[in-house]
């Protein structure tokens, strides 16, 4: 995960930019450079591999400045080499980004076909030539910056610097991190609280679609319209800085927001996307008789998804079953099978068993953790990870959604593998995925819509969770969240099955929250709604614009962008999470801590 710093200064910034990144060494990275203002020029010094390199490079190659900006690259658009480090730089420009430029490569042939000429195989080299190309224009900095921004799809955190700007660092969020710090005739941009621990205590944060100027004594900024803002000052501890909520009131509404960024690294272990290829490390799908998912709770619902994903599209059979439950049955797996164990904290007791009653009959198995050294790590024989980053709230959300990311990346794998699709269409699956964290960070700009529903919702005893297809897990999930956080009593059910027991519970007092996008099943849940609206019952519908032209009558709409398919449990899921987390912040529940729960379940 990306690691960002930016420091315009009075004191020699190469060691200070260092020092700022060893601090995100956590985040994982497998490349870093940085570049500063020497005399008014960019000079850059980067390194493959982990600080100790680039710490070399720079004893080797001294920089003598105060302003300059840092990176710590995870591999997303081309391997991790030297060419690929960040900073990238084109003619005056040089720029440290964090997240996926989805319409770079549009934006690069256009380029080229300019004449200009490009170095690295990434998608953020773009970046800096359209800055620089809008800045050749004539345009001042900050406008060049904000022109390239309003050309650029994705969601990302960047950090430039402009050659003769010798009190200039720009940056800007959407969907990826960005704060801003304050310092006694300095200033500094970076991912997070913690990468400016050292630097300041006195943050602000920035508002998705935000951009920033600072120099030695201001911050700039400006929202998404270019309208100047001021964003709230904070006191952060340094000791405090790792699992800081920042300007969110809970940590499960910061872990909610973090969701655009988690995706995207965790896709970014899976897929190519100069290639349009994804991998599975450790395993041939084509050579698996059948999958078995095994997980507990919100895990296990991320298995069902997956299910449908692998079923449909590489045609590998493949079961989804409670831990608890399956080793206990004594079931009935051959060799030709792989056990996939899910798992944030790669310690779930139930799940681990479960793993180990597999490999002591000789079953294949695998690990999908978001702590990679954990138990479940170390003993699988492979490990998938997801890369949600620290989770603190006991609700599971970015864990979630990093799961259900890896999965469906791991399904386009043995789609491939298995012959049901070809190099194109692997090309294809892999854009509509890719812009999954632009969706995500999409729908939570919308999340002040979800406030017109809460009240009713809050109000129920007894709430319904509808879905068909992949958006039957996701009921599933809707209703272990409102329970988990508000004590709602709620249930998920798959919307065929109404009519066989769940309608007699439908009233004027049970709200039914029906997860509908537009796709094939999209006529049949309506008619389900239809039912429902037919006996009293009060239907809360979350779907796209063109599902709610379709609507009936007396229906509830919270609006989601429309998505493929492919993607849509990952773009639904937001809604959900935002739903449950309003309803108990309005009842005032403890939202991070709920009772009777803990985060990792380590015990039968």
């Amino acid at each position: 995960m990306c690691g960002i710093i930016g420091i315009v200064g009075v004191e020699p910034v190469a060691g200070r930019l260092i020092d700022s990144l060893r601090r995100l060494e956590y985040r994982g990275y497998d490349s870093a450079g940085v570049a500063a203002l020497v005399d008014g020029r960019i000079e850059r010094r980067r390194a493959a591999g982990k600080l100790r390199n680039l710490d070399a490079v720079l004893a080797a190659e001294p920089l003598v400045a105060t302003v300059g900006i840092g990176h710590t690259r995870w591999a997303t658009h081309g391997a991790p080499t030297l060419a690929n480090a960040h900073p990238h730089k084109a003619g005056r420009v040089a720029v440290v980004h964090n997240g996926i430029i989805e319409n770079f490569a549009p934006l690069k042939a256009a380029l080229i076909a300019q004449g200009r000429h490009f170095e690295s195989q990434t998608d953020t080299e773009v970046v800096a030539h359209l800055i620089d190309r809008e800045l050749a224009s004539g345009k001042d900095p900050i406008g060049a910056f904000k022109a390239a921004l309003d050309q650029i799809t994705g969601a990302y955190a960047l950090a430039v610097l402009v050659e003769g700007e010798d009190s200039l660092v720009m940056g800007a969020r959407r969907g990826s991190p960005l704060v801003v710090g304050y310092g006694a005739g300095e200033m500094f941009i970076g991912t997070d609280a913690l990468a400016l621990g050292l630097l300041t205590n006195r943050i602000a944060f920035l508002e998705d679609g935000d951009f920033v100027a600072i120099d030695h004594d201001t911050a700039r900024i400006f929202d998404a319209d270019s309208h100047a803002v001021e964003r709230p000052m904070h006191i952060v501890s340094a000791a405090s800085a790792l699992v800081e909520k920042g300007n969110y009131r809970h940590f499960m509404e910061k872990e909610i927001h973090d969701q655009p960024d988690a995706v995207q690294h965790t896709l970014s272990a899976y897929v190519d996307p100069i290639t349009g290829s994804v991998a599975s490390p450790g395993v041939d799908f084509a050579a698996i008789d059948r999958l078995q998912i095994i997980a507990c709770g919100t895990a296990s619902y991320a298995g069902m998804i997956g299910r449908y994903l692998f079923e449909r599209l590489a045609g590998l059979p493949t079961d989804v079953e409670i831990a608890s439950e399956f080793r206990y049955r004594e079931p009935a797996l051959l060799p030709g099978a792989l056990a996939m164990a899910v798992s944030q904290s790669g310690e779930t007791a139930d799940t681990l068993a479960a793993l180990r009653w597999c490999k002591a009959r000789g079953i294949a198995t695998a690990a999908l953790v978001n702590s990679h050294e954990s138990t479940m790590a170390r003993e699988a024989d492979v490990m998938f990870p997801t890369h949600a980053g620290p989770e603190i709230g006991v609700a599971s959300t970015k864990a979630f959604t990093a799961q259900v990311a890896a999965l469906t990346a791991l399904a386009i794998a043995a789609a491939r593998q298995r012959g049901r699709i070809d190099a194109v269409e692997e090309a294809r699956l892999v854009g509509i995925l890719l812009e999954a964290p632009r969706l995500i960070a999409d729908t939570i700009r919308g999340e002040d819509t979800i406030s017109a529903v809460v009240h009713d919702i809050a109000r129920a005893r007894d709430v319904l969770y509808l879905g068909r297809g992949t958006m039957y897990p996701l009921a599933l999930e809707g209703a272990l969240k409102l329970k988990e956080i508000s004590y709602i009593h709620a249930e998920g059910y798959a919307a065929g099955e109404l009519k066989h027991g769940p309608i007699a519970l439908v009233d004027e007092a049970t709200p039914i929250i029906v997860i509908a996008p537009t796709d094939a099943l999209f006529d049949k849940t309506a008619s389900n709604m239809s039912e429902v609206i037919a006996r009293g019952g009060r239907v809360i519908m979350i779907t796209d614009a063109e599902g709610a032209t379709h609507a009936p009558d007396g229906v509830s709409i919270v609006l989601v962008p429309a998505c493929d398919p492919l993607i849509a449990p990952l773009v639904f899921a937001i809604p959900i999470q935002l739903i449950a987390y309003q309803v108990a912040v309005f009842k005032g529940a403890d939202v991070d801590q709920p009772r009777n729960l803990a985060k990792s379940v380590t015990v039968e």
